[in-house]
């Protein structure tokens, strides 16, 4: 009987360890399950409070430097336009002025290009004036518009 009791008494502890074992692998994988969900919300989180937003402005200024480049290029053949309407019309006073018969002819042939070229020198200036003005609205715009907040 003693033997009995013994192996009893064995087979009693090794079942009380075994429950605790399963107890403590159970709390284990609960405790491993709630750092993985976690560890997946602090992700979510970094994701869209860090990286989506630094991806939208990445995208942003991307967007914004190829409108400013377009615009500089689009200003810039203009700027040339310009200067080779401006050489034209100075060459065509030129040889309007050489061909004069007098003095009188010579100096309202220069007064006349001057004014002219005045003229034409305020509306260029408007004409740049107002591509930057539109070309900084559209670079600034993808900045605005949902890239950088």
């Amino acid at each position: 009987m003693v033997a009995d009791d013994f192996k009893q008494a064995v087979d009693d502890g090794a079942n009380a360890s075994k429950a605790a074992t399963d107890r403590a692998a159970d709390a284990a994988k609960g405790a491993a399950d709630t750092m993985r969900e976690n560890a997946g919300k602090a992700r979510d989180a970094f994701s869209e409070k860090v990286v989506d937003p630094a991806r939208r402005a990445g995208e942003a200024i991307k967007e914004s430097g190829g409108k400013i480049a377009e615009g500089g290029a689009t200003i810039g053949k203009a700027m040339i336009d310009q200067a080779e309407q401006n050489a034209r019309e100075a060459f065509a006073a030129m040889r309007e002025a050489a061909s004069a018969s007098d003095l009188t002819q010579v100096m309202k042939i220069q007064g006349d290009y001057l004014r002219e070229q005045s003229q034409r020198s305020m509306s260029q200036a408007r004409e740049i004036g107002e591509l930057i003005m539109k070309f900084g609205k559209d670079a600034v715009a993808p900045l605005q518009g949902g890239g950088i907040k």
